[in-house]
């Protein structure tokens, strides 16, 4: 995936009369050892009347001699060059083993050969003292190298120093700054005393703009940049001479080309030479230009071509609406961490801390950039055979009308962030929460962790292991049952509130009941999931399926018109007085009637309060009890987790989710139906997920470019049921699949390497 630049640099003398022109050196071809591929170079000399001769120095530079035998006004120098910028690892060598740490001893021979490049200067106090830290006894070599130039960069300021020549390594150490040239022969002096053997490089230094942001350190130029640069070079056993840049900190790579490397700068300089007294004007041009980009991951298109697609996307946009086709688009896009795509739960696992912890960080991106006034919901999702738990899945909820659904974020707590809350804030949660639905505090059954069943536990374990023993073979049962002995279980686990609507979506009045059991007190199923997953129903008052209060799903063709429901209307309601109790009567082979076998529950885990929501028909009876709940967060300042039943589905609310599969973390994003709303999610999403240091690419054995893994599904529909194509033209989804069938150019176009059903 290579990137061709083309190179112009102009140099330009123009004299206040025409003068004598002595021998001109120009030292502005790239030198023998450049790693950077150069693909063509031209050197363009006015006065057009002259003689070249092209010679290599003693250490084998490129020179240019230049010979003018006519006076003239001006004197030119034009380079043009073509470079391939193919990435190259600075640190793609290997060392003689005798050089692997440092310090080491040249051999002889080597010594004697590289003595130009081992001749120090006399230091100064202030050069000792500054070279004092870099004492290394059986370091490895790379890494004494790099913390010299990354303490250089810190240490010496960098500036454009216009003045001729170069600073002494005192006089820079002095000023604590100077320019590319004066770092470099600082940095050639230090490693010369140190008895490595260094040269001072001058070169281009071509800087790209990045595709997209560092995530690591400083992103770079802003726009493709070239200039004269300068460098050192130190000689490595095995490896030969190695780029040390002192400016930046880094070894150097493909964007330094050489052009002289010598053992002092004076003779290091672009262009040198005699001419006759005169006034002179001096100016330089420099240039870069790609004229070739290979396609790559960090930038698949040209801007022509992603111009051409925004504008088909337009077009086919007219068409649907044209047509009154009223089409919705949503996805499932995949993502891996960008930083350990080889980890197992990047590649085979569906669970994994940094996966939950990525997630999280993408989500509260998501969250801000995409809702305003939305819910967060933590849930539980698919629970698939061999896994202990389901899987855990972020959601967040937000209305279509621009009207809030939780309105202080700040309520809403962190499920990672540690908290201080007991179980006696849960009972105080509660007991508020019902007062405000107008309920009496009676009906709040309180659950308990089932103490026999758990001493039962204990009792089957081996005499010479005890309940928090890693030894045990169900690691997940061991922990549950340390942890439980350690909270002591004849204390509440929680609170729950049988709840129903006994209203309308108009008029939404919550009712509840009195839980009756045969031991007195609401034993909780084993395990840890939340409350509201382990209540024991089946030990509720038996009742008549004609009895029995239920919860149905709504009509999907029902939801029509504004959601009747506003936060405020809790604000203007009247205060509900607190009913009387109603007594649950217990008779014998009867039918309980009014049992509601949903509850509302509140429990303290690690530290949170945690409120788990019962299903419900309605979206305006879920909204109601969200405003419930942030209101007497409010008052209590008690931010809560919101788990349990999620908002029914409605066309009037949004969501996105994220969830974990095998190898990815999948982002269901919310449907839309136009292009442009479908630009600004996708490129929204893929931003936000590579600031979370989530990325779209895997490599192969073999260095190849693959996908996540992930499936990355399209989702086409329509707003509501009665709007999808599909159910309107029924025909048009056998025409989908017929044509795809027909066209199998498709699905090699969209499987990646493989095909079939093992893809």
């Amino acid at each position: 995936m290579a990137i061709h630049v083309a190179l112009n640099h102009v140099t330009k003398y123009r004299y206040k009369k025409r003068v004598s022109l002595g021998p001109q050196i120009v030292r502005l071809r790239p030198a023998p050892h450049s790693r950077t591929p150069i693909l063509s170079y031209s050197l363009k000399i006015t006065p057009e009347n002259h003689f070249i001769n092209w010679q290599q120095d003693p250490q084998g530079n490129y020179l240019a001699r230049l010979s003018f035998p006519e006076k003239t006004e001006s004197f030119e120098v034009a380079v043009d060059l073509t470079a391939n910028m193919s990435v190259i690892n600075p640190f793609d060598f290997f060392l003689e083993e005798t050089a692997e740490h440092f310090p080491f001893r040249y051999e002889p021979w080597l010594k004697k050969e590289l003595e130009p490049f081992l001749e120090a200067h006399q230091p100064s106090s202030a050069f000792s003292e500054y070279i004092k830290q870099f004492t290394a006894d059986k370091t490895p070599t790379i890494d004494y190298l790099v913390s010299m130039i990354r303490s250089l960069n810190q240490d010496i300021r960098y500036l454009v120093r216009m003045e001729s020549g170069v600073q002494s390594p005192e006089e820079t150490l002095t000023r604590r700054s100077g320019s590319c040239r004066d770092s470099a022969w600082l940095l050639v002096q230090m490693l010369r005393h140190k008895g490595l053997a260094a040269r001072f490089v001058s070169g281009y230094l071509i800087q790209l703009k990045p595709d997209v942001k560092s995530l690591d350190g400083p992103s770079g130029t802003d726009k493709d940049f070239t200039d004269l640069h300068a460098w050192a070079e130190v000689y490595l056993p095995g490896a030969g001479w190695i780029g040390l840049d002192p400016t930046s900190g880094l070894l150097t790579g493909e964007g330094h080309i050489p052009l002289v490397a010598t053992p002092e700068p004076f003779s290091a300089a672009p262009i040198s030479g005699m001419v006759e007294p005169c006034e002179v004007d001096f100016s330089h041009d420099m240039q870069i230009v790609r004229f070739h980009e290979d396609p790559r991951v960090t930038k698949p298109y040209t801007d022509t071509q992603w111009n051409g697609i925004l504008n088909l996307g337009k077009k086919v946009d007219a068409d649907l609406i044209r047509d009154d086709v009223r089409l919705t688009i949503g996805g499932e896009p995949t993502f891996v961490s960008a930083d350990n795509m080889e980890g197992a739960q990047w590649n085979t696992e569906a669970l994994g801390e940094e996966k939950f912890k990525l997630s999280e960080t993408l989500f509260k991106k998501l969250k801000a950039r995409w809702t305003s006034g939305s819910l967060i919901y933590s849930g539980q999702g698919k629970w698939y055979p061999g896994e202990p738990l389901p899987r855990w899945v972020m959601a967040c909820y937000w209305r279509k009308d621009g009207i809030p659904v939780w309105k202080n974020d700040a309520l809403l707590a962190d499920p990672t962030s540690k908290s201080a809350f007991t179980t006696a804030d849960a009972k105080k949660f509660m007991d508020h929460l019902v007062a405000g639905l107008g309920l009496h505090e009676t009906y709040i059954a309180t659950g308990y962790e089932d103490i026999f069943y758990y001493l039962w536990r204990e009792k089957r374990l081996p005499a010479n292991l005890d309940p928090s023993d890693a030894k045990l073979k169900d690691v997940l049962e061991s922990g549950r049952l340390a942890s439980l002995f350690e909270n002591k279980l004849g204390e509440p686990a929680g609170y729950a509130l049988p709840l129903s609507n006994d209203g309308s979506v108009r008029s939404i009045e919550w009712k509840s009941c009195e839980w009756v059991f045969k031991t007195n007190h609401m034993y909780l199923v084993a395990g840890d999931s939340p409350m509201g997953l382990r209540m024991p129903l089946d030990s509720l008052l038996w009742s008549k399926e004609e009895d029995q209060i239920k919860t149905y799903e709504n009509d999907p063709f029902s939801q029509t018109g504004k959601i009747r429901f506003h936060p405020d209307d809790l604000k203007t309601a009247p205060v509900s007085s607190v009913k009387s109790p109603k007594k649950t009567e217990v008779l014998k082979g009867k039918s309980a009637k009014e049992m509601i076998r949903t509850a509302l529950c509140v429990e303290q885990r690690t530290g949170r309060i945690h409120i788990f929501l019962p299903p419900v028909s309605e979206i305006e009876e879920y909204l109601d009890l969200i405003a419930r709940i942030e209101k007497t967060a409010s008052e209590l300042d008690m931010p809560v987790v919101i788990e349990g039943y999620a908002p029914p589905h409605d066309a009037r609310v949004q969501n996105f989710k994220i969830t974990p599969d095998p190898g990815v973390i999948e982002v269901n994003v919310a449907p839309v139906n136009n292009w442009d709303e479908m630009v600004e999610q996708t490129v929204s999403l893929y931003e936000e997920a590579h600031y979370s240091r989530l990325g779209t690419e895997k490599f192969m054995l073999d260095g190849k470019h693959s996908g996540t893994g992930g499936g990355n599904h399209v989702v086409l529909g329509g707003e509501t049921p009665e709007q999808s194509p599909f159910l309107r033209r029924p025909d048009l989804l056998a025409s989908v699949i017929t044509y795809w069938q027909n066209h199998p150019s498709l699905s090699y176009l969209f499987s990646g390497v493989f095909i079939g059903p093992t893809s």
